[in-house]
């Protein structure tokens, strides 16, 4: 089975939950991912804020590549990296080998460097008249 390091999000309690680095195998189809003991099968693009389910609790989780800048989660929060990965995912993922002893970090999150959109202005709707 092929493996990879993987930024992988429990949904459990909403939008946010834990996040960790770790290894995955998949498949040989690829719409079934194993993390630790998991099961993880893909949701095909329905989820929301997920993209794959456990199988045995039907718990949602947001898997996807890691980001070389570290920004994985969502919202912010602190992310756990296994220690079966660490050394690789700092020297290889992030290429920051200062950093190789950290066994987590924070996370900023999409959605925390969203800039705010100027207001615009406000225009009579089409065919009103003045």
């Amino acid at each position: 089975m092929r493996t990879t390091i993987m930024y992988i999000e429990g949904k459990d309690d909403g939008l946010t939950g834990q996040g960790r680095i770790g290894r995955v195998r998949f498949s040989k189809t690829g719409k079934t991912i194993y993390y630790q003991d998991r099961e993880l099968q893909s949701l095909k693009g329905f989820g929301f804020k997920a993209n794959y389910f456990d199988v045995e609790n039907r718990y949602g989780y947001w898997v996807s590549n890691c980001r070389k800048d570290g920004q994985d989660t969502l919202y912010p929060g602190v992310i756990e990296i296994d220690e079966d990965v660490r050394e690789e995912y700092w020297l290889n993922i992030r290429e920051l080998p200062e950093k190789i002893s950290l066994t987590s970090f924070r996370s900023e999150g999409k959605y925390s460097r969203r800039k705010p959109q100027p207001e615009k202005p406000n225009r009579p709707a089409a065919g009103a008249r003045r």
